[in-house]
């Protein structure tokens, strides 16, 4: 069982560290942020549920801190923001030893210093059982230049960062496997694009901008549906992940989420990479509302959101 709710703010203040933008942090009722003229605030807040977004016997503890974070700096690098502070806000059950919250701790707490997130607040609860996690993170971006997923434009280009499919695919390896933890290849390690949304931001080259984390399909619907426009997509363009030198099912990429990549829109035909990371073009804009996929075989076909939704009923 963990310590006392006093101990553990002690543990997380301690090796939280600090930040110029941080003016007073964990230790006061409220964080005490420096905020730049000329910017505006962004906002984000994303939960991690055991047994919803993981499971203790398939995921190791530092992946799950690492992943709860990344949630929230991926929406922050899709709106082609700067990260500013994270809150934590930690409910704990009486079943979860402390080492376990210790790693998830470290796994979150050093991709917070990978891009010099401080951790500036939080909370801490009792769970009846198990781990429910609330990251809240902070951004800033200058005024007036957030893509939002409302500005898509017909005979616009479709890009998406990196490749899809690799961990729904890794997920699908631990459902048909007795043994666990497959899932914990550093190949699909969750990494927020936070450079690529800047760099697109600061050039004005992306006219909408989601972040895949339900699915390629499910978020592609998203902007669609708040630009008011449709989409065509082509298989063949799709970047599909690789597991043992073979692309994974293109229904993975299609469907799976947790890939945390960019999927955006661009009047512009852009270079192979961004910030150091891949870029495939894999469709265009269409003034006509719904989704359509050109398989392999070359014929269209209507594409529906398959990725993840809460609350769906099966």
């Amino acid at each position: 069982m963990v310590a006392g709710e006093k101990q553990l703010i002690e543990r997380i203040r301690r090796v939280a560290g600090a930040s110029r933008d941080v003016v007073a942090g964990i230790g006061d009722d409220c964080a005490v942020l420096r905020v730049n003229p000329g910017r505006q605030l962004l906002v984000t807040t994303d939960f991690t549920i055991e047994n919803v977004h993981f499971r203790r016997d398939w995921h190791s503890a530092d992946w799950v801190g690492r992943r709860c974070l990344t949630r929230g700096l991926s929406d922050i690098a899709a709106m082609g923001g700067e990260p500013l502070a994270a809150f934590l806000s930690l409910a704990i059950g009486p079943d979860l030893p402390p080492k376990w919250v210790d790693r998830f701790l470290k796994g979150l707490l050093h991709l917070a210093a990978e891009f010099r997130v401080p951790l500036a607040g939080g909370d801490t609860a009792q769970s009846p059982a198990g781990l429910q996690a609330d990251i809240v993170v902070l951004g800033t971006v200058p005024r007036g230049k957030a893509i939002l997923r409302s500005g898509a434009r017909p005979g616009e280009y479709i890009y998406v960062t990196g490749s899809l499919g690799g961990s729904a695919a890794l997920l699908n390896q631990l459902k048909q496997s007795r043994r666990s933890r497959v899932a914990h290849s550093r190949q699909f390690e969750p990494q927020p694009r936070l450079g690529t949304g800047q760099w697109l931001s600061n050039h004005a080259a992306a006219s909408a901008m989601i972040d895949v984390s339900d699915g390629l399909s499910t978020d592609l619907d998203h902007i669609c549906h708040e630009s008011h426009v449709g989409a065509t997509i082509e298989a063949a363009s799709i970047p599909r992940a690789r597991i043992a030198r073979l692309p994974v099912p293109l229904e993975f990429a299609l469907h799976g989420g947790d890939d945390y990549e960019l999927l955006f829109t661009s009047p512009r035909v852009l270079p192979a990479k961004i910030a150091g990371v891949p870029l495939s073009r894999i469709g265009r804009i269409t003034k006509s509302r719904g989704m359509r996929l050109i398989g392999p075989d070359g014929v269209s076909r209507s594409l529906k959101p398959g990725g993840w939704q809460h609350f769906r009923r099966k």
